[in-house]
């Protein structure tokens, strides 16, 4: 039992040469549809090969038929077939519609010839399905077209399945290829969609029991709702089979195993989860299972899993568990399944087993799941809790037993992240009596979907209904509860005060106490302590030790070391805790963990890093049904894609990570800071002003503490820029002192080249240098890039706009190399300006033939993309009017009228 660790990220195969649109495609949600969409754009740009590779039913043959229907020409295709793999030519001779005797059998280049004959100049796409399965000759006559006839306007598209074919097909349809393309499972919103449009819309749990079900293969998800009848799907705790297809082919190749092969594989599946060889070969009776287990897995029935140390052995799929469980009967898998029981020595695994072989009532074995759930909880391993819980509820004849045993198994699938799961459960737990554990689980779902206003009447509620005085522990667990939501509302003092009631309740070593105290130190940052909440945590691991609780004490101690600017410390701990496999942990804090982690890679300029770390999590949080830590994996993956110009990928990911659930402060403040960095790219400071002034409005909660987000340099840099200077003043000074009793170097130094930027406004040379000088001289001792290169620029354009040209040459030429090396393209753009602008390098030919000075190149270049007055006026540090002036004196020189015409005139420009 116990929840599977999600897949480490798929790597897409490089490709062999060229660059296309294919080429950086992003591996988050709707996968499928940049792919389609960038695929279409290679068909339509008319050269180049492309390779889409994908298990069997991931869909290639149906994205070979959409990039055909759109494809500009001539479309010819074939598929080719395994028995005509040693006939030369036989695909292109489909391709041409000839006999294969008319081609020569091993001349590429005439065989090239003819397919480029046959385009007759025109644009033609040409498609080869099962190219695994392709002749060398035919593929070397696609490789030639490609090399050889650039000059003809073709396209081909060639589909393969990994594994299929010999090595010597797959080796060349790699080099064939210009971009090669993996088309993956289905996310659970694409196979969400998939549904819909299959008139069988599922709910979220569903869907994503589904998904795993089928691996997110497009091919077993349509047969399942196909074959099952319609009533079925609204079944709560519906079984899955296999689709018929898959049930046909696991019964064949059952019926060919020899007698001990096909035991192991009954025995396999009725485990239910991978098992050692030697439990295995016991339970089924097999002295020497390699034989045997060679046997099955070459029939596809079983795979290893583990390293070299300790190997297990599982079913291939949970479609093969399926039909094997199938094949066996209810009875026969019960037997198995107690005599693997008396051989499994781990009690949790033992008892897993004897539930599974009890069909009825078994009040001491129940009782016993109980007491396994209680020690597993103590752990933390609330996974485990979960299931043992659930059993338990199913073997007790005892009415109020249940009830309270499906409750706590529905609190313990939280826990765990399991909230798809739980969610499934819901219906079931409203129909129970109104008691303060009751409206405590539905408080607990509520906060990690977000509801803010649901979680706080359900756990107002539960607090209402407790008696600590007869029942501490469910007392306690609302106090953890209240924790937890105080943590995402930002209120610090609520949620240390939660943490010791609960603590006061149950006594320090209680798994609610542990819990609470987990975050405790968060909570006293957020109040204004964080020297005292860094002595906290380090007590805090001392007294956990090991297991699952020191994940969110690693977890909550990264955090802490993030808001201090500590990025060593923090991608440390952080990347610690994001493995539940290691600490045996819960997916709800690897969540965490990484939503934080990919914002330490971002601020320390590792920006591929962050956008994978961003991937795995938006993976993890759609497979569970985490909603709550969206928006801050969203806001890291948003900045890097504007700041490297993809401006769309940036808006599309904020809004797909919009749940349009209520706002607690850790999904509302990552919106606005996405906003604002999105306002701040277009040079619109009004738009930073306007998404960030509500947070300087706050001061009860964790936004007005210094390092707990970095807004405070984006607001104060901005009401510089749209002249509200005395505003500036005033909320520069009071953020200072705080930052300065706390001792937070890294928010003092993004607060000192804000304060340069309001001595530059107010014409102060010196005092602006003095800023800037302070606060690079403190970043260059740190790692933060990101930061470093934001000083630079302001400094740089704030000593243009004080006249000191060739000093702000200098410094904004170190803020491009900087912006550079992270990739930030559009502040590259922006550095390039700026030095266009002063002019100090710029010779007079340069300037071209109309004689624009360096100021009127700029402010050109500017309104040509588009930029208003006001725009232009803030990204050059001037006034609107200076910016009217000289696009006056720019129309003139360039003899236009409009802006429309300038912006047609910079683009023939060659």
């Amino acid at each position: 039992m116990g929840t599977a660790p999600d897949a480490g990220e798929a790597e897409r195969p490089p490709a062999s040469g060229g660059t296309h649109a294919l080429d950086d495609l992003p591996r988050g949600p709707h996968e499928r549809a940049e792919i389609r969409r960038a695929l279409l754009e290679v068909v339509a740009q008319g050269h180049g090969t492309v390779l889409v590779t994908g298990q069997t039913g991931t869909g290639k043959s149906r994205l070979l038929a959409q990039a055909s229907a759109a494809a500009p020409g001539r479309v010819l295709t074939a598929s080719a077939v395994d028995w005509e793999a040693g006939c030369p030519a036989a695909v292109v001779a489909q391709l041409l519609g000839e006999d294969v005797g008319t081609l020569a059998d091993d001349d590429p280049f005439a065989a090239a010839r003819r397919l480029a004959d046959r385009a007759g100049g025109d644009p033609v796409l040409l498609v080869v399905d099962d190219a695994h399965w392709g002749d060398e000759a035919s593929l070397r006559a696609l490789s030639t077209l490609g090399r050889h006839h650039r000059d003809v306007p073709a396209v081909v598209l060639l589909a393969a399945t990994p594994g299929a074919g010999s090595s010597a097909t797959a080796e060349l349809l790699r080099r064939t290829a210009d971009t090669t393309v993996t088309l993956g499972p289905l996310s659970s919103r694409d196979l969400e969609e998939l549904c819909a449009d299959r008139g069988r819309p599922l709910p979220p749990w569903l869907t994503e029991r589904l998904r795993r079900h089928t691996q997110g293969n497009p091919r077993h998800v349509l047969a399942l709702l196909d074959e099952l009848p319609a009533e079925m799907w609204d079944v709560p705790d519906l079984r899955l089979p296999a689709p018929e297809d898959v049930a046909v082919r696991v019964g064949e190749a059952c019926l060919a195993l020899d007698p001990e092969a096909r035991a192991l594989v009954e025995t396999i599946a009725c485990f239910g989860e991978p098992a050692s060889l030697d439990e295995v070969g016991r339970t089924a009776g097999v002295e020497d299972v390699l034989r045997p287990l060679s046997e099955a897995a070459r029939q596809g029935l079983v795979k290893r899993f583990g390293g070299r140390s300790l190997p297990v052995v599982g079913p291939s799929d949970p479609m093969v568990r399926a039909a094997v469980l199938d094949l066996v009967g209810p009875h026969e898998a019960a037997a198995i399944r107690r005599r693997a029981a008396d051989v499994v020595a781990d009690p949790h695994r033992r008892l897993a087993l004897r539930a599974a072989a009890t069909p009825g009532p078994d009040v001491a074995l129940a009782d016993e799941l109980a007491e396994l759930a209680r020690t597993r909880a103590g752990d933390g391993a609330w996974s485990d809790a979960a299931d043992a819980l659930l059993e338990a509820s199913r073997l007790t004849d005892r009415h109020a037993d249940r009830e309270l045993l499906l409750i706590r198994a529905v609190d313990a699938m939280i826990g765990a992240g399991a909230v798809f799961e739980a969610e499934a459960m819901i219906p079931a737990i409203e129909n129970l009596l109104d008691t303060a554990i009751r409206n405590s689980v539905l408080g607990y779902l509520a906060v990690q979907l977000g509801r803010t206003d649901q979680a706080d009447r359900a756990l107002r509620r539960a607090w209402e209904l407790c008696v600590p005085d007869t029942d501490p522990d469910t007392a306690a667990w609302v106090c953890q509860r209240r924790v937890l939501d105080a943590l995402l509302r930002g209120d610090g003092p609520d949620l240390v005060a939660w943490a010791d009631r609960a603590v006061d309740l149950v006594g320090s070593g209680h798994p609610a106490a542990v819990e609470s105290l987990a975050m405790r130190g968060l909570g006293t940052a957020a109040a204004g302590r964080p020297r005292d909440a860094l002595a906290e945590y380090r007590a805090a691991v001392g007294r956990v030790g090991g297991g699952a609780q020191l994940q969110r004490v690693t977890m909550g101690h990264g955090w802490l070391h993030l808001v201090l600017g500590e990025l060593d410390e923090a991608r440390a701990e952080l990347e610690s805790a994001i493995p539940t496999t290691t600490l045996g942990g819960s997916s709800r804090i690897s969540l965490w963990a990484s939503g934080w982690l990919a914002r330490v890679h971002f601020l320390a300029g590792d920006w591929d890093l962050a956008l994978r770390t961003v991937a795995q999590g938006l993976r993890r949080a759609e497979r569970t049904g985490i909603v709550i830590v969206t928006p801050l994996l969203a806001w890291t993956a948003a900045q890097v894609h504007g700041l490297r110009g993809d401006h769309e990928r940036a808006e599309r990911v904020l809004r797909e990570a919009d749940s349009g659930a209520d706002d607690y402060e850790i999904m509302a403040v990552p919106r606005r800071l996405a906003r604002a960095s999105m306002a701040e790219l277009r040079a619109d400071y009004g738009a930073v002003v306007r998404a960030l002034a509500p947070l300087a409005a706050e001061e009860r909660t964790a936004v007005s503490q210094p390092g707990w987000w970095p807004w405070r340099d984006v607001y104060a840099n901005a009401l510089v820029l749209e002249g509200h200077l005395e505003d500036a003043d005033a909320f520069l000074t009071d953020h200072e002192q705080r930052a300065q009793e706390q001792q937070n170097h890294a928010e003092l130094a993004r607060l000192g080249w804000a304060r340069g930027r309001l001595h530059t406004a107010r014409g102060d040379l010196d005092a602006a240098r003095d800023a800037f000088e302070s606060a690079i001289a403190s970043l260059d001792g740190q790692p933060l890039r990101w930061d470093r290169a934001r000083a630079h620029f302001a400094y740089g354009q704030s000593l243009r706009r004080l006249s000191q040209r060739r000093e702000a040459d200098t410094v904004l030429s170190t803020a491009r190399e900087l912006f550079l090396a992270l990739g930030a393209s559009s502040y590259v753009a922006r550095c390039d300006r700026e030095l266009r602008a002063g002019g100090v390098h710029q010779s007079r030919p340069e300037r071209g033939a109309q004689d624009l000075t360096a100021q009127e190149a700029a402010v050109a270049d500017l309104v040509a993309r588009g930029l208003s007055n006001k725009d232009a006026a803030a990204e050059l540090h001037v006034s609107p009017k200076t910016v009217q002036y000289h696009l006056t004196r720019i129309f003139t020189k360039l003899g236009v009228r409009s802006r429309a015409e300038l912006a047609g005139l910079h683009r023939e420009k060659p």
